[in-house]
């Protein structure tokens, strides 16, 4: 126990070590600032403007930055769909693998496209190489640098006044591609490589393991895939047991590494939040929000697992109660941390299967997934969704002070409450209760769970949750892979994305009209512990009045079944 808390300490201390010049580098990427790319990135940045026929002096109301995002997504999931279902026509698959089924490769693109990375096949059967880069590979490229363009344009409707303008979708688009991601996965896959990773093109391998049996070896490119994988929280592995298996996750080391590298992104952000508001404070209050919710949640999951299962516990098999479904070589410790990270992040990468954590484990996960992702959250999604609690939190302050709420001298009225409310409450709650609602009293639902009672109920809302929140992780005991899952969970995915980010950007034209009042004797301090105490309060109560009897009759109830003795 004393290593993994030092193995916690040691992870947040670097988290913020890096992440804080990177805000800063990011604040002065999209301020228009030079960097030390600039020489590198500037000409092409230029080249890619001149083909396209992008005016990037030319900025965007909310509703054209919206359509453009929209537009331009809704296009890269056709393109990944046509690719999947052509790809035994096309170049690099050694395999011959065949095409990818219509319902699974519709399901597959809105999941790539939506930053979720939901996976309901295995990858190292179903796709081949060419479709791992062109089409997985480059949407998780743009479904990151999506997120994040939607983030910034937030930024600067909350620090812009009277001004319809929240910058141009097409420059964050490829600055957030050229400045920020394509540059820090191309050092990350060499780290990769160099730590057992693999990057080829060579046909599977068939091997004679030490037992004189012939086993066929999968290859191919997977660290160019599992850098950007992480850094941008998408969290689809080229493998079928993702960041569990040796070829995409093979030492302590690379553990750590993913997992910190899951964070940098996001949690630079919010230091690029505060540089942009010109009050850096602002942003430390965001991010401390955040951190105090994960390392709570954090500190549940690993107690949960680390007491493990009694029932097994009682069995006398020393270590199985806390060790099933996890790699040894990265212990209760390396698990437990990845599981948190994953869930807060938005990212459905995985080290463990979720399906084997503890009740108390696994509605931790839930949890983080219901309450909109937001500590931290996915590149982007997490902060633009911290804002609208933020907002919500603001009115709620007002109202209890008998002053119309502010933030950051701009006055938050019935528009901005709407559109907040849409996007962290109405929509992502009822897309996760009535998918799951549906879905367990459809035969082909409940068909695919691998556990009866309250542990397949929560199979079945771990997937919506999944799905709504784009996070793409899975419990692992849902056969997820049939025509009812592959359409039902394609919609929940661009309902939970386009849901969130169409009011995230009205919030952001809105605000970005309205003049700056100067702070007043009765202005509420945003800056304060007690905000970080309110906003804290306020995303935890919400999700607690919203999902409290799912989370009750799923894994609560498995955890009280869990003490008594009971199995099934």
């Amino acid at each position: 126990m004393t290593n993994d808390i030092f193995v916690y300490i040691t992870y947040f201390v670097l988290l913020l070590l890096l992440a804080w010049p990177f805000g800063k580098y990011m604040a002065k990427v999209f301020s228009g600032e030079r960097t030390f790319l600039d020489p590198l990135m500037g000409p092409l940045e230029k080249m890619i403007y001149r083909l396209t026929g992008v005016d990037a002096g030319q900025e965007m109301n909310w509703r054209r930055y919206a359509w453009a995002l929209v537009i331009f997504n809704i296009f890269g999931m056709v393109c990944l769909f046509g690719l999947q279902t052509l790809q035994h026509l096309l170049p690099w698959n050694p395999e011959n693998i065949g095409p990818v089924a219509p319902d699974l490769a519709f399901n597959t693109a809105v999941s790539f496209m939506t930053n979720t990375n939901w996976q309901a096949y295995s990858g190292e059967t179903t796709m081949s190489y060419f479709t791992q880069m062109a089409g997985l590979t480059v949407q998780n490229f743009l479904s990151a640098a999506s997120g994040l363009a939607a983030a910034l344009a937030l930024i600067r409707g909350l620090t812009r006044k009277t001004t319809q303008h929240i910058g141009n979708f097409w420059v964050d688009l490829v600055r957030s591609v050229l400045w920020v991601f394509l540059p820090l996965c191309f050092v990350y896959a060499l780290v990769l490589v160099q730590q057992g990773v693999l990057q080829n093109l060579l046909p599977y391998q068939t091997i004679t393991t030490l037992e004189g049996v012939q086993q066929k070896i999968a290859m191919g490119p997977v660290a160019s895939q599992e850098a950007i994988k992480m850094l941008g929280v998408n969290g689809g592995g080229f493998f079928n047991t993702n960041s569990a298996h040796p070829f995409e996750n093979p030492t302590p080391f690379t553990n750590f590494l993913q997992i910190l590298s899951i964070f940098l992104v996001p949690v630079g952000l919010v230091f690029t939040y505060g540089h942009m508001a010109r009050d850096r404070r602002q942003g430390y209050v965001v991010l401390a929000a955040m951190l105090l919710m994960f390392v709570l949640h954090l500190g549940v999951v690993y107690t949960s697992e680390m007491y493990g299962n009694p029932l097994v516990k009682a069995l006398g098999i020393t270590g199985s109660s806390v060790m099933e479904g996890k790699e040894v070589r990265f212990g209760v410790g390396g698990s437990a941390l990845f599981a948190t990270v994953t869930t807060a992040a938005s990212c459905g990468a995985v080290n463990t299967m979720h399906d084997s954590l503890t009740p108390l484990g696994g509605l931790i996960a839930l949890l983080q997934m219901m309450l909109g992702e937001v500590v931290l959250g996915g590149v982007g999604a997490g902060f633009y969704s911290m804002m609208m609690y933020i907002v919500l939190t603001v009115f709620i302050v007002g109202l209890m002070v008998g002053r119309t709420p502010e933030y950051l001298g701009k006055k938050i009225e019935a528009w901005e409450m709407k559109m907040a409310t849409v996007a962290v409450v109405v929509i992502p709650a009822a897309a996760i209760l009535l998918f799951s609602a549906v879905a367990t009293v459809t035969a082909a639902s409940t068909a695919a769970t691998s556990n009866p009672a309250a542990h397949g109920l929560s199979e079945i809302i771990y997937a919506y949750s999944s799905a709504v929140g784009n996070n793409g992780s899975a419990f692992a005991g849902l056969s997820a892979n049939n025509p009812f899952y592959n359409l039902t969970l394609a919609i929940a995915m661009l309902i939970g994305r386009f849901g969130v980010i169409i009011p995230v950007l009205a919030v952001a034209g809105s605000l970005a009209e309205k003049k700056i009042i100067p702070a007043g004797p009765g202005t509420f301090r945003t800056t304060s512990i007690l905000f970080i105490v309110l906003l804290t309060g306020v995303v935890w109560m919400i999700g607690a009045l919203t999902f409290f009897p799912a989370l009750a009759l799923g894994p609560v109830v498995e955890q009280l079944q869990m003490l008594q003795g009971k199995v099934f």
